[in-house]
């Protein structure tokens, strides 16, 4: 009879997955580095998560198998790690896979010593050799082998390794990125763009939301049209696609083709929280109807499906239901008409490129690709209004019917800066369109963070099944700090902005760099592993330098603390070579660079709560995008002086709403003509 593993006493999902394993698996910890050295084994390190789907198909393969596990517990100590749980550990071995193999990604597979240096590493192993990859058998015998008959060998390349990773370390240039940069990288994301269906490179393709934020904020500052269609070719193409769920809402992790067509059918927290801060902020350039639509529906998404019953937000859903990728999201031909009379069947498999063959795998995604809803509606003898009322009446059918399928496992650790972004996107999706249940969603889910993710004065990483667990990396920080910044933009309270400033001091007193500048990603506080990881390259998410170097900037116009500022100035050097070498690789990042390379005005609002003139222009200034402007409002400067000190001697005239416009470190004469003041704030 099988007997769980060490991991069952972890709440990590992705180990409890493999708990029952014959694989003697131990959690990253002393315990496991202490058995190989006494041992003198080496350690197979197996990092993944709980939705990734060739982890699931590596775990079948190998890990449930007796003959790879009975290897394993001989030769070598076996340790497993959820990379969302350990960020730390899995992007100091990912950069070594990458240095090794010369590409990355999970199940991320790593041989190393006893003292944690790699001397191997991959990706996915099937259990024996094919498709042109070594099998885990034939792997774990050979290097093993390796290991213990040629110790010279494994010397010399775990010496290469440390000597690679000490170099990637950064240190500070004497020269400073510039506004060509941002240029550059422009160029770049242009040249990289896709102009038949949007978004960047070929298949697989990823929605690569950070990008879009840059190129609005380009668009904004430049005036540069080809900036926002490629935004607007990419959002709409991507809501057409079948990377979004039309039936459920929400977005898949990526899509396998370059029509957005198929996904990989895992929903991840993160991507639904950036892309809807991207689909709010071009409603806020556009005024288009649709970009809302889609931005209020991902909402409902995350609201029924990734919404814990406290508030806040679970971190993945699985694309596997039955063991069968997309199996919960598919549909045949005739099911539709099964769910659906004949009639509304046929207008839906119409409209929704739906066929008796199928476009995956004999089944059906729906979705809008190269469909048009006004043509659909006129060959249909409908008005556009009711072709979308059959429509909805349509999705809330198949909606019903699809939830008495076997759901997907669902990855329910709350993590503290996914939890971050999503706060922050409901509170300017909030703010945006003027909806204070967005703005209660995203307060209920802070107040989860404060009251569950801290102990005492330090953030945590992971909240699952009433533990809280691992001190909160840079990450994590910077994603709060994003939270609180945007909650004090769609509330005003006082309260958001304070937190965000002891926030950010903290966050510098634990992660930066005092030598060369930039965050180290773990705290001095944490682990140390076997290099100091200081990242600046965007990948699914923006890096935490990225989102800290942009929050430092605003926290620093808004409370005017120039020691923010002064901070990602710093940045600018320290970061020099490697964003020069490929800007676009950075483009969270350079949101801060275009703050600083372009004129930002603080604009402050006194006036009473009551009075209609003053929640009229807030109103209009929230409703739209302005980058630029950092904006302050409250009844008298005395609600802000603890905040924003330099506002301490403002007053109110005459009793009326009063707006003081600074910009360049120069204040304009305060006003109380509002329309005067409104020109002069979207002044460019």
């Amino acid at each position: 009879m099988a007997t769980s593993n060490r991991l069952i006493h972890e709440k990590s999902p992705y180990l409890l997955q493999h708990a029952d394993n014959p694989v003697d698996w131990y959690p990253w910890g002393e315990e496991a580095f202490e058995k190989a050295k006494k041992e003198n084994k080496p350690i197979f390190l197996s990092i993944g998560y709980s939705t990734c789907h060739w982890c699931h198909v590596m775990a079948h393969e190998s890990f449930e198998d007796e003959e790879v596990a009975s290897v394993l517990n001989e030769k070598y100590v076996s340790i497993k790690v959820d990379r969302e749980e350990r960020p730390d550990v899995d992007s100091v071995y990912m950069k070594v896979c990458q240095m090794m193999t010369g590409h990355g990604g999970w199940p991320l597979t790593i041989f190393m010593t006893p003292d944690q240096v790699p001397f191997y590493a991959g990706t996915y192993f099937p259990k024996e050799s094919k498709y042109g990859r070594p099998g885990i058998m034939d792997a774990l015998k050979q290097l093993h082998e390796k290991y213990s008959k040629d110790p010279d060998h494994i010397e010399e390349v775990t010496d290469s390794v440390k000597d690679a990773l000490n170099r990637t370390a950064m240190e500070k240039s004497d020269k400073r990125l510039t506004k060509e940069t941002i240029d550059k990288a422009y160029q770049q994301l242009v040249k990289s763009s896709d102009f038949a269906y949007g978004g960047f490179g070929s298949e697989p393709k990823f929605p690569m939301p950070q990008n879009l934020l840059f190129l609005l904020r380009h668009y904004h500052f430049t005036g540069e049209t080809a900036a926002l269609k490629l935004v607007e070719s990419t959002l709409q193409s991507m809501a057409r696609g079948g990377i979004y769920d039309h039936v459920g809402f929400g977005f898949s992790r990526y899509s396998t083709d370059e029509k957005w067509l198929v996904p990989h059918f895992e929903k991840m927290l993160y991507d639904n929280a950036l892309l809807l801060a991207a689909y709010t902020e071009c409603w806020q350039v556009t005024a288009t109807p649709f970009y809302k639509r889609i931005a209020e529906e991902i909402i409902t998404f995350i609201q029924r499906e990734m919404t814990g019953e406290e508030g806040a937000f679970y971190s993945a859903i699985d694309a596997d239901s039955e063991g069968i990728e997309g199996k919960y999201y598919v549909w045949g031909f005739e099911e539709i008409y099964e769910v659906l009379d004949e009639d509304l069947a046929s207008l839906y498999a119409e409209t929704y490129n739906i066929r008796p063959q199928g476009n995956f795998e004999g089944k059906n995604i729906p979705n809008l690709i190269g469909r048009d809803l006004g043509e659909q509606a006129t060959a249909s003898g409908l008005s556009l209004d009711e072709l979308e009322d059959q429509l909805e009446k349509a999705r809330q059918k198949l909606l019903n019917a699809r939830e008495k399928r076997i759901y997907p496992h669902v990855d329910d650790k709350v993590l503290s800066g996914w939890n971050g972004m999503m706060i922050a996107s409901l509170a300017k999706a909030g703010k945006a369109f003027g909806n204070q249940q967005y703005i209660q969603m995203a307060k209920k889910a802070l107040q989860f963070v404060e009251d569950k993710l801290f102990e005492g004065q330090r953030l945590m990483a992971r909240y699952r099944d009433g533990e809280t667990k691992y001190k909160a990396y840079i990450d994590d920080y910077a994603f709060l700090l994003w939270g609180y910044i945007e909650m004090y933009e769609a509330t005003f309270s006082a309260d958001y902005l304070n937190k965000a400033g002891k926030l950010a001091a903290q966050m510098i007193e634990l992660f930066w760099d005092k030598k060369s500048g930039g965050f180290y990603f773990s705290g001095r506080d944490g682990e140390q592993l076997i290099a100091e990881d200081k990242e600046i390259y965007d990948g699914a998410i923006p890096s935490g330098n990225s989102v800290a170097a942009v929050m430092l900037t605003r926290l620093g116009h808004l409370t005017g603390e120039t020691d923010f500022l002064d901070k990602a100035d710093e940045m600018y050097s320290t970061f020099y070579e490697d964003i020069n070498r490929m800007p676009s690789a950075s483009p969270y990042f350079l949101q801060s660079l275009q703050l600083t390379e372009h004129p930002v005005k603080e604009v402050v609002i006194l006036g009473k709560e009551a009075e209609a003139d003053k929640a009229e222009l807030v109103e209009r200034l929230q409703e739209r995008f302005l980058p630029h402007v950092q904006l302050l409002v409250a009844e008298d400067a005395g609600q802000l002086a603890k905040a924003a000190p330099f506002t301490a001697d403002y007053k109110a005239i005459d009793g009326q709403t009063t707006v003081y416009v600074c910009e360049n470190f120069a204040c304009h004469q305060p006003t109380i003509d509002l329309e005067q003041a409104l020109e002069q704030i979207l002044q460019l």
